[in-house]
């Protein structure tokens, strides 16, 4: 990725506080983006944000609860008033649970489903409504470009731990189908893909982790190792190889991908 592909386009990122998410800040900024980041931890956004001001880069950030349809437009009325556009929307915020299918309760299943796609829907719409008013960066080319956070556990197939991440998988399931319908919907003016990773290194896995051990009786961190080890690539991703494709979706060579949803977990996943 060239530095210029990149330089001074706008974008926003729900979940930019920690994980992933702050990963993806890191990456963009470092090409020369300007970037707007929302959490619904607003002390873990302004850190993100001054660690990036630090390094020199051109960063808003607010508190952003991606379940509120306000917030997430506040979010991206924050990035035209600051930049004058909005060129990228990154759907990244979501959380995880573990918990065995029958003991699920009418909440857990609510309370997960309203981030991980309410959330992802929400900030979805209120970036396109924005980009469809707004004339592309260069001729020929898309008006805006919306990315959203999924996972390979929305793919098909499953194994042990799919017994206590049925609302989880659900989610990113559903995530790829919104991903499918809003990339036909908004064609040609927009293009919408989504990110599947893997497993990252991150708090969100090490949580996974603790839970996961204590169900199956194991000893700490043995959910991890098992994890990895099943992983072609011989490591854990991290929230760098999940940004270096971010970067490759937002920068003109994906202008005419829309409508895919692009597993990136060192071969963990092969569909």
């Amino acid at each position: 990725m060239t530095r210029d592909a990149l330089q001074d386009i706008v974008v926003a990122i729900t979940g930019a506080g920690q994980g992933i998410g702050r990963g993806l800040a890191q990456a963009f900024a470092h090409e020369g983006a300007r970037v707007v980041i929302g959490d619904i931890d607003g002390a873990a956004a302004q850190a993100t944000a001054a660690a990036l001001r630090a390094a020199g880069a051109q960063v808003v950030a607010l508190r952003v609860d991606v379940r509120r349809a306000e917030d997430n437009a506040a979010l991206v009325e924050a990035a035209v008033q600051a930049f004058g556009r909005l060129d990228v929307m990154i759907g990244n915020a979501g959380v995880m649970q573990l918990k065995p299918l029958l003991e699920l309760e009418a909440a857990d299943w609510d309370g997960l489903l309203s981030v991980n796609v309410t959330g992802v829907f929400l900030s979805l719409q209120a970036a396109a409504r924005r980009m469809l008013l707004q004339e592309p960066l260069a001729p020929g080319r898309p008006r805006g470009k919306i990315i959203n956070l999924a996972s390979v556990a929305g793919r098909p197939g499953a194994g042990p731990i799919a017994s206590v991440m049925a609302h989880y998988r659900a989610s990113k399931a559903a995530v790829i189908s919104l991903t499918q319908s809003a990339a036909f919907t908004l064609a040609p003016q927009l293009t919408v893909n989504a990110i599947c990773p893997g497993v990252v290194d991150t708090d969100m896995w090490a949580h996974i982790d603790r839970e996961w051990t204590a169900l199956q009786g194991l000893p700490r961190g043995e959910a991890w190792r098992q994890r990895v080890a099943g992983v072609p690539m011989g490591r854990a991703q991290t929230p760098a190889d999940v940004a270096g494709l971010a970067l490759f979706l937002a920068s003109p060579a994906s202008d005419y991908l829309t409508g895919q949803s692009i597993n990136i977990d060192g071969g963990l996943v092969m569909s």
